[in-house]
């Protein structure tokens, strides 16, 4: 009988590729898992901010920003923080 991989929810991984990815997770230092998460909130951050000019290509660096922090934050709370939100172009 063939086992589950390690990780819950990955069903495009052998069990073999899954099996060393934890070996290498595990061993890895503390700073190193925190780096790899670090870059890939930055890489997730891009994307979606990519996504903003892409649906409001009018929009400025900081509309898009602000967009962005709705995203992240939610409608309210980004409205709590920066203000409402103003002057969006449309789409």
């Amino acid at each position: 009988m063939q086992r589950q991989p390690p990780i819950s929810g990955v069903n495009d991984t052998s069990v073999e590729a899954a099996e060393i990815q934890s070996r290498l997770l595990g061993a890895m230092p503390p700073s190193r898992k925190i780096s790899l998460v670090e870059d890939a909130n930055r890489m997730a951050r891009r994307l979606a901010l990519a996504g903003i000019k892409l649906r409001f290509p009018a929009a400025s660096t900081e509309q898009s920003v602000r967009l962005l922090m709705d995203l992240i934050l939610g409608d309210e709370l980004a409205a709590k923080v920066y203000g409402p939100l103003r002057g969006i172009p449309g789409p």
